[in-house]
């Protein structure tokens, strides 16, 4: 057995799969030349040949057991109408947020103009053997707070200056869970085998906020999904050993952590979940 897929789903196995999160990253000189050449971080990952190529270089190098794909996760706000740039030292930065436009785009339109994603998983589908596809989407809070600060809120931020502003906050995060399931929904049909959802800033959030923020948005999508049958790995960033209300409360079938809790924890503390 050597599938992702199946090492989640099949708890009674004894091979360990193994896959890096950042596959495709800077230390391929392969990919660098073609990052050298495609300075719109963007149009990059929607070049469907180039995405694939760059998808694969880590499984032309290493005996890896999934291929996960180059996109990124504010694919969903571009995906949306709002401009995502990405500018060197400063990340991601994020035009101004036209709420109609953002809340009327349909489903269609959005599938239209993010379609090289799903076609980049088809290519790379048909270019692996027995080895897995790896879809992802950020979560709704994390995706929310790109989408209202308009940039990484590694400096300065404050929770609370988004959470206040409640009704806003609520037909954004409406708009996020029905976006992300249909963005998910059409990766498995092009041909992932597993989907990981990035709640990268999760750690923003005070104790009290996690329920309403990250736990439950996640849930609705993990529950939504549930007829697709693909196994679902969540990542909530920075909630420290608040992992363990997380898997309780939306139960994931596979759960990343993050460099701050220590694994021995994890293995003690979060039951009945690969990791």
């Amino acid at each position: 057995m050597n599938k992702l897929s199946e090492c989640i789903t099949n708890k009674n196995i004894s091979y360990v799969p193994v896959w890096f999160m950042r596959q495709a990253g800077r230390y391929l000189p392969e990919f660098r030349e073609i990052r050298k050449n495609n300075q719109n971080f963007i149009e990059l990952c929607l070049n469907s040949k180039l995405a694939t190529e760059i998808t694969l270089q880590p499984l032309k190098k290493f005996d890896l057991d999934a291929a996960i794909i180059f996109s990124d996760i504010l694919m969903i706000p571009h995906g949306l109408g709002q401009t995502v740039e990405f500018k060197k030292g400063e990340g991601p930065i994020l035009g101004n947020l036209d709420l109609e436009k953002f809340l009327k785009t349909e489903g269609k339109e959005f599938i239209i103009k993010i379609g090289p994603v799903y076609e980049a998983i088809s290519k790379v589908k048909k270019n692996i053997n027995n080895k897995n596809v790896i879809g992802f989407s950020g979560a709704p809070w994390t995706l929310l707070v790109y989408i209202l600060n308009q940039k990484s809120p590694k400096k300065n931020f404050n929770a609370n200056k988004i959470i206040n502003d409640k009704l806003l906050v609520d037909k954004i995060l409406k708009k996020l869970e029905e976006i992300i399931c249909l963005h998910i929904e059409k990766q498995i049909e092009a041909g992932a085998d597993v989907i990981q959802i990035f709640d990268s800033w999760a750690g923003l959030l005070a104790k009290d906020d996690l329920d309403k923020y990250c736990y439950e948005p996640t849930r609705k999508i993990i529950e939504d999904l549930k007829h697709k049958n693909i196994p679902i790995i969540c990542f909530p960033k920075g909630i420290g050993k608040n992992y363990e209300d997380f898997c309780s409360i939306v139960k994931p079938n596979c759960i990343s952590i993050d460099y701050e809790i220590d694994p021995r924890w994890a293995k003690k503390n979060l039951k009945n979940i690969p990791i």
